[in-house]
This record gives structure tokens, C-alpha cells and sequence, in this order.
């Protein structure tokens, strides 16, 4: 008899979707996206095998400075016009120690996708005031900004790369079990 699935969907006011991108080589800018949404399912209470949907919406890319938010949207990176989400769906979600999985997924970004590997901790399950039963996670990855089409790029006086290919993501989901 199979397990009763289990649905949790992200909570929004208690997550972040973070990513970090090295600028000239020397430092880091980080950015988020304000509006996302996700679900989770599981058999039961097991996190193993847990199937994952998650979208941002790229118009709300938020570095803090609006001319470079601008300019993510525009076609030079996420195009946002043509291409308003960015999606995730998870292929696998496996044990690796106690509280730690590896999710692999398919990312899509501006119409191309390609598999992601995320970290995952479980920093576990409360009940909040309310009765609602949360349950709190931190993700971790990196892709290849030029595998998604992200191509622009600016080369410095000296010959450098204005903007790294390699982008890293941070994401601390809360989530709160479906009734």
C-alpha cells in the first residue's frame, strides 16, 4: 500500500531565494528574487525521495540598485519580456548523512534547461503559535550563468571579465505542511 503523500508549500515571508556573482573579479554582488513560490512533496513524514516544484518571478530581481536591476531583466540577461520565470523541478531528492540530502533538478532560465545540483540541510520541524507545522531547510548550489543563454559580459581595460560566469545560490525555505 503506497504512503500517503504529504504536501508543504514554501513560505514566503520566512525564505529567501539568494544568489552571489563575482563583479571584476575582486568582489561580490548579491541579489534576490522578492516573489517565488514552491511545493514539496513527501511520502509521509520521509524527506528521501521528496518531490520539489519551485518558480521566481524574474521581475522581481532585486540587487538593491534599480539601473542593475534593469539591466537583469532586460535581454542582455534574463529577458524577463520573453521569459517572466525561472523554474525548478527536482528528479531526485537523496539521503546523504542525518539531516543532509543532494537534490538534482531541472533548472530552466530563459528558456534553456539544465540539470542543478543543490545541498540541501533540514534544520527540522516546529509547530508554530498558530498550529501550522513548519519545517526549515538551506540549499545551496552554483551554475554556469552562459549555460542558461546569459551571455553578456564586458571585458575591463586590463582584460578581465566584468561579470563571472559562475553564480551561486543560497536559499533558506521555510515551509508550511498543507492541511
Amino acid at each position: 500500500m503506497e504512503t500517503a503523500k504529504t504536501k508543504w508549500a514554501v513560505d514566503p515571508y520566512h525564505s529567501e531565494i539568494l544568489f552571489k556573482v563575482k563583479h571584476l573579479v575582486i568582489s561580490t554582488v548579491s541579489g534576490k528574487f522578492e516573489k517565488f513560490e514552491g511545493i514539496l512533496l513527501t511520502n509521509g513524514d520521509d524527506w528521501s525521495n521528496a518531490e520539489v516544484v519551485f518558480s521566481a518571478d524574474v521581475d522581481s530581481i532585486s540587487t538593491g540598485v534599480g539601473d542593475r536591476d534593469g539591466h537583469l531583466k532586460s535581454a542582455d540577461f534574463f529577458d524577463a519580456a520573453n521569459h517572466s520565470k525561472l523554474t525548478y523541478k527536482s528528479t531526485s531528492f537523496k539521503k546523504t548523512g542525518d539531516d543532509e540530502f543532494v537534490m538534482n533538478g531541472d533548472m530552466t532560465i530563459r528558456g534553456t534547461t539544465r540539470q542543478i545540483e543543490m545541498k540541501v540541510s533540514f534544520g527540522g520541524i516546529m509547530v508554530d503559535p498558530y498550529g501550522n507545522t513548519k519545517a526549515g531547510f538551506e540549499l545551496s548550489g552554483k551554475l554556469s550563468r552562459k549555460e542558461f543563454g546569459l551571455h553578456w559580459n564586458a571585458i575591463t581595460e586590463a582584460g578581465g571579465m566584468v561579470v563571472a560566469d559562475e553564480v551561486k545560490l543560497a536559499l533558506n525555505v521555510e515551509l508550511a505542511k498543507v492541511q
